[in-house]
């Protein structure tokens, strides 16, 4: 095996040149160059990655591997290095990064390739795949976070990418501002780690937890996880932070797959399984990040059963899905959560891209209501995303049935009623992804006569990573097999260095069949069901319950109410009278006051030689009554 870990820092810097290319020089470049120069640069990333991944995998492989830069802090005793760290966590990351950037890089030159600020595009999309691998790869908690910050101003290059559309621009500045509440959080807790161990590295860090060196109190370790959570709360849109991720849709159809699929909303279910040796001491945070994962889980769901439009239903979807994560997360089944992160990645970059074809033929078009029976001019896109569909709702074979299985065997060994919870919200996913293939791949067509014209399928460019992302969702999940199917579980092994799971779960087999049985039968029942109500669809206006979910439990209205108007009309009161009468007003009224006084002054020069003798006499005659009062 060669060195490759060695080469670490190859695969950030490929994207960085490609952003640096594309960026300085995006208004001379042709358009097919400046795709060619972003694809290469992360398929470069990709090759590296693998070649470390298989390092990794080796059985000679002592790591974890930090790979020292250069200094980047230095001051006192305080020493903030530059560095990576390779290990099975970050190299798998690594991999999906990069191989679903890649795919997504594939396609986007055949979507935008129409766009004139392709260009621009494409060094955007270099700079987010750059700031993800830095997020991932970092040693420490500061490079983490400076990746962290970087995915966060490239999702809003990306999401307002057509800003002469405001209602563009306002997705990107809400996506931007809800990311700050949480990366708030983020540098709190990041701070309380750095004042208690006197370190931000991870294998400083967590080796002072397991020493026990430093007397650090319960509470302390309670406060570091809370804050640390409300960071991966912003970034994976989880309750209450998690409005802004279905307005992200905004952006171009790629720009969704990317960042709902691999990279940026699993930022923090990477971080908390990282963290996980701290997490497990702190089981009442743990509870919360359960709780939270299944609310979440729950409420997404019930809000995509009424959506229309085809990216919405798949933002809600990849919302409901991170609740997932961190509901495997919150009981303690990392490896579960990452191994969900990874399958999700395929089937739901390919949902995204398969909807972005759909769009593609129907000239822009996102209403599912104006659809109906593509499947015949678009076969491709319509047996992918088939499979997108089965993987998402469990079905078995799929790779979405693996992980979904484990998580909700997990909870079922944790807390019976979240287990039952959980399979609610699998079914709901069940329905409406199903409601969302038969109403655009079956039936009869529903749009106008001159979208039908134009129907036709995507170019190659578009189709490949389809078909690529399809068979990794049928194989993805092999690598996860349940006990009752295998006694080893590849990917935990894999990642068993770096992350285990806090109080493993042996269950007989016959309770882990059954569980199985439960999950695919609910699945099946709901598709079925999907089908029949949505066979000859009628669409009505909504009332009762189904208005509340088509206007998303009015929740982006309550926080408009609690939240935004209250900070506004504080905001004008304090622009009225602090800004304007206060400040501005101070300001002015020195400069009003130096002004006035020269006038006055100003009419003491007179000209006339009289007056000035009798100001020098007067002069005289004062000087005179002070010295002599100060003799007496």
């Amino acid at each position: 095996m060669g060195n490759f870990s060695q080469l670490v820092y190859l695969v950030p810097l490929f994207p960085l040149i490609g952003f640096l290319i594309n960026g300085i020089m995006w208004k001379k470049m042709p358009k097919t160059l400046g795709g060619i120069i972003g694809t290469v640069a992360i398929l470069a990333s990709f090759c590296v990655s693998l070649g470390i991944f298989f390092e990794v995998k080796a059985p000679g492989f002592q790591g974890p591997v930090v790979v020292h830069l250069f200094d980047f802090i230095q001051s006192g005793r305080l020493v903030i290095p530059f560095s990576f760290q390779v290990d099975a966590l970050s190299s798998l990351f690594l991999l999906i990064i990069t191989g679903v950037g890649f795919l997504i890089h594939v396609y986007s030159t055949s979507y935008m390739h129409e766009d004139e600020g392709m260009v621009k595009y494409f060094a955007y999309l270099n700079l987010f795949v750059f700031s993800m691998l830095l997020l991932v790869l970092g040693a420490n908690y500061l490079i983490m976070f400076i990746g962290w910050e970087g995915v966060g101003l490239c999702s809003y290059l990306l999401i307002g990418f057509w800003f002469k559309n405001r209602d563009y621009t306002n997705a990107a500045k809400k996506a931007f501002v809800m990311n700050r509440i949480g990366d708030l959080g983020f540098l709190v807790g990041m701070l309380l780690i750095l004042v208690n161990f006197g370190t931000l590295g991870y294998q400083e860090f967590f080796g002072q937890i397991h020493s026990g060196q430093v007397a650090v109190t319960n509470s302390t370790y309670n406060w570091i996880a809370l804050c640390l959570f409300i960071g991966a709360t912003g970034k994976s849109a989880q309750l209450p932070l998690y409005t802004w991720l279905p307005d992200a849709m905004a952006g171009p159809t790629p720009v969704s797959a990317l960042i709902h699929a691999a990279t940026m909303v699993t930022a923090g279910i990477y971080m908390i399984a990282r963290t996980g040796a701290l997490y497990s001491l702190t089981p009442m945070i743990l509870h919360v990040v359960g709780i939270v994962g299944l609310a979440t889980a729950i409420v997404a769901a019930t809000i995509a059963i009424k959506q229309y439009d085809i990216k919405k239903v798949l933002a809600y979807s990849t919302v409901s899905q991170l609740g997932f994560m961190f509901l495997a997360l919150g009981v303690g089944a990392y490896t579960t959560a990452v191994f969900h992160v990874m399958t999700h990645a395929f089937f739901k970059a390919l949902l995204f891209l398969g909807s972005g074809s759909v769009i593609h033929a129907m000239g822009g078009e996102q209403d599912i209501r104006k659809m109906g029976g593509l499947g015949k001019k678009m076969r491709i896109t319509q047996i992918t995303f088939l499979i997108g569909c089965l993987a998402i709702s469990g079905i078995p074979g799929f790779a979405g049935f693996f992980s979904k299985d484990e998580i909700l065997a997990n909870v079922f060994s944790h807390d019976p009623v979240m287990y039952a919870l959980g399979i609610v919200a699998a079914m709901m996913t069940a329905f409406y992804m199903f409601r969302l293939y038969f109403l655009t791949f079956n039936g009869s067509f529903r749009g106008t006569h001159d979208q039908e014209h134009h129907l036709h399928e995507s170019p190659a460019a578009m189709t490949i990573p389809l078909i690529v992302l399809a068979i990794l969702s049928i194989v993805g999940g092999y690598v996860g097999l349940p006990e009752v199917m295998s006694e080893h579980h590849a990917l935990a092994s894999f990642l068993a260095p770096v992350v285990t799971n806090l109080g493993e779960h042996h269950m007989a087999a016959g309770t882990e069949w059954l569980l199985m049985g439960i999950s695919v039968a609910a699945a099946v029942v709901m598709i079925i069901f999907a089908w029949t109500i949505n066979s000859k669809p009628e669409f009505k206006e909504n009332t009762g319950l189904a208005k509340v979910l088509e206007n998303k439990w009015y929740l982006d209205e309550i926080y408009d109410a609690i939240i935004v108007k209250p900070i506004e009309a504080l905001s004008n009161v304090l622009d009225k009278f602090a800004e304007r009468k206060g400040i501005d007003g101070l300001v002015n009224g020195v400069g009003k006051t130096v002004r006035w006084g020269g006038d006055r002054l100003r009419l003491l020069q007179s000209g006339q030689v009289g007056f000035y003798i009798f100001i020098m006499v007067m002069g005289m005659v004062v000087l005179f009554a002070l010295s002599f009062f100060q003799v007496k």
